[in-house]
């Protein structure tokens, strides 16, 4: 018996990770396996993004690179709602479909390479198959998104809100904590939506009715005794209930919030669910409650109309936010994007002269606010351990998009303990510190 082998490109955030860890599940319980290779994979998957051009560009050479290698593609993903375009360079793709299509994708596997039943290859572990490493894993808790951005085309690509029903949700982190998964990192479009398609549902779990709500659902994570961040939060009013349990050590006091922009004039352009004068009060409110918050934050340099003056309101708003983790985009038109009408468009240079402005002030900022926890005791996550001594992350840090922690010399440790380290010295970006014995 021959099992069939799939390979699998996933490109993008972690929403699509998580649809490609969902396929994959869905694989690998009728029996299939995950090749590591184009020459022993029976055909490609390529999860695409198409957020913005150079995403495309890259989608695009990964599914061309499938097919000189194996041949036999089928496409999904972001990308996959403009599928004119991928056939125009790519017509003998199989099949295409858009983003959070399980079904479909599986659909057109069985097509193109029936599954083999077979009893032991079927099982998989309770949790699924994950892309992560087993000490941590990100938990998709909606699709899709209710705001028109007009930088943004997610929301034509992915579809209006639709929310996962807390019971599902609390299911699915209670399997991956049982396992061994030590952080759960909360994703969705909009996380603080959350639930308000079904109109907050309340459903039963553990004897417990619980609404399926943004807060109800951080506060049930809460139990669960593992790390919780919550990663593309909008700062809604109710956001400010969180707080709280961040403050009590139910939830990582950890926030990712897309500000995009400090002045009132080019939100309104973005269309932005927020104002700026609102976000300094509520960050300093946060702050009250829970001192050692970590806010990350994402900003749009250039975007169509900003002006010097709108430019320097920026700086100023980071100067006064104080943020932890920042990083800035060059504004760059998403073909279908809104913002592409838009008039007075910037030029290139002044968009990359502002974004290095804006980097080389925020470094400044995170390094001073990295220098102030130098001498304190911290619990940290253990990422990696080489020759060297140990790579960790502290509950400020998200994987792969924050900064680390060296530990000198620890080499007896291992991946995902929980140790406590006295920090010692600190760059723009990194701190190094030794064992707490």
């Amino acid at each position: 018996m021959t099992i069939p082998r799939v390979g699998f490109i996933s490109l993008g955030c972690p929403k699509a990770l998580v649809d490609s860890e969902q396929i994959i599940t869905k694989l690998r319980t009728e029996g299939y396996e995950v090749s590591p290779t184009y020459q022993d994979a029976d055909l490609v998957v390529v999860n695409t993004c198409g957020f913005i051009d150079a995403a495309v560009e890259e989608s695009l050479d990964s599914i061309g690179e499938a097919l000189a290698e194996n041949g036999k593609v089928i496409v999904t993903g972001c990308l996959g709602a403009r599928e004119e375009e991928i056939r125009d360079r790519h017509p003998q793709v199989l099949s295409i479909t858009g983003a959070h299509a399980a079904d479909e994708v599986v659909a057109a596997i069985h097509q193109h390479l029936p599954p083999v039943h077979n009893p032991f290859t079927d099982l998989v572990p309770p949790q699924g198959i994950k892309l992560t490493p087993k000490h941590y894993a990100y938990l998709k808790i909606s699709e899709g998104c209710n705001h028109r951005c007009s930088f943004c085309i997610i929301p034509s690509m992915r579809g209006d809100l639709v929310s996962r029903l807390v019971d599902d949700v609390l299911f699915e982190a209670e399997h991956l904590a049982k396992a061994g998964v030590k952080e759960l990192l909360i994703v969705s479009q909009d996380t603080s939506a959350y639930g308000l398609d079904l109109k907050y549902q309340k459903r039963e779990w553990n004897g417990q009715d619980i609404d399926t709500r943004f807060y109800d659902l951080a506060n049930a994570l809460g139990d669960l005794g593992v790390w919780i961040r919550m990663h593309y939060v909008y700062p809604y009013p109710h956001v400010d209930n969180v707080i709280p349990l961040m403050a009590e050590g139910k939830v990582l006091p950890y926030l990712d919030i897309p500000f995009q922009h400090a002045n009132h004039r080019i939100l309104k352009l973005m269309k932005r669910p927020a104002a700026a004068e609102n976000n300094l009060e509520r960050i300093l409110a946060w702050r009250k409650i829970c001192p050692d918050i970590t806010i990350r934050s994402t900003f749009i340099a250039g975007f169509p109309g900003e002006t010097d003056q709108e430019f320097e309101e920026l700086l100023q708003f980071l100067t006064e936010a104080q943020l932890d983790r920042v990083g800035c985009f060059a504004y760059s038109p998403v073909k279908g994007a809104a913002a592409n009408e838009l008039p007075n468009e910037v030029p290139e240079e002044v968009k990359q002269e502002r974004v290095a402005r804006f980097m080389a002030h925020q470094i400044e900022i995170s390094a001073a606010r990295l220098l102030k926890r130098v001498g304190k005791i911290e619990t940290v996550l253990i990422d990696e351990v080489v020759n060297e001594g140990a790579v960790a992350r502290s509950k400020s840090d998200a994987p792969e998009i924050d900064g680390q922690i060296f530990i000198d010399g620890a080499t007896h440790l291992k991946v995902g303990d929980f140790v406590d380290v006295r920090l010692e010295e600190a760059d723009e970006y990194d701190l190094w510190g030794a064992l707490e014995m």
